[in-house]
């Protein structure tokens, strides 16, 4: 199995994302990686300290490849330098909040898949027809240790959805907040995915500038 998490991808003037790969579990860089932009099929590798620069955009498609790693795909949709994490291929982990914060969208969803057909109570009956209880997947450490991994990936999921239009452009382009209040005013006042998918861009700028008095008027005076 392997993972990827892309986290402020930077994007420059000259319309260029730049970032670095590791290992998820040692976090040391790795070299040689194929990344390509499927928009432009324009290609590079990273060098011998995971660093890559690649011609791109906001909304861009990149793949990760390597031998001895799955291919993954990563979708840019915020500013940043990359951060990209690989697990090598057929290398099972725990997923707990960061490891599953650094996966790809694509990656969630395989996870998401993976998950829940490991924590489904019920399978079919082969000889009876229907549904039977499984006690194994119910009460058995596997089957547990999926459902909760799947809570973490779809929250993970939702979060990511919402984020792509409550970001930081969208934000500042309403409210002022300094660096250090943004990340938590994003965090504290993160909205409901279903406000999101059917909200537009004026109940969005509302709902901002709402949060926003809701935010200064609970931080601490100094």
């Amino acid at each position: 199995m392997t993972a990827f998490f892309l986290s402020n991808a930077y994007i420059s003037v000259a319309q260029e994302i730049k970032g670095i790969v590791h290992e998820l579990e040692s976090s040391q860089r790795i070299q040689s990686v194929v990344v390509k932009n499927l928009r432009t099929a324009a290609e590079t590798k990273t060098d011998a300290q995971g660093n890559f620069q690649i011609a791109g955009d906001i909304n861009d498609l990149l793949t990760f490849t390597q031998i001895g790693y799955e291919i993954d795909t990563a979708f840019i949709y915020e500013g940043g330098i990359q951060r990209i994490y690989l697990v090598r291929d057929n290398k099972s982990i725990v997923l707990d909040e960061i490891v599953v914060s650094r996966l790809t969208d694509s990656r969630i969803a395989a996870e998401i898949e993976k998950a829940q057909q490991e924590g489904q109570v019920a399978e079919a009956s082969q000889h009876q027809g229907g549904l039977r209880l499984s006690p194994s997947r119910l009460f058995g450490r596997k089957g547990k240790q999926a459902r909760n991994s799947l809570n973490l990936l779809r929250k993970e999921q939702n979060n990511r959805k919402v984020d792509r239009l409550f970001n930081n452009q969208t934000i500042l382009a309403v409210v002022p907040l300094t660096d250090e209040e943004l990340p938590l005013f994003r965090e504290q006042f993160r909205p409901e995915l279903k406000f999101i998918e059917t909200a537009s861009p004026e109940d969005l700028r509302i709902y901002i500038m709402d949060s926003y008095s809701k935010f200064k008027s609970t931080k601490p005076m100094k």
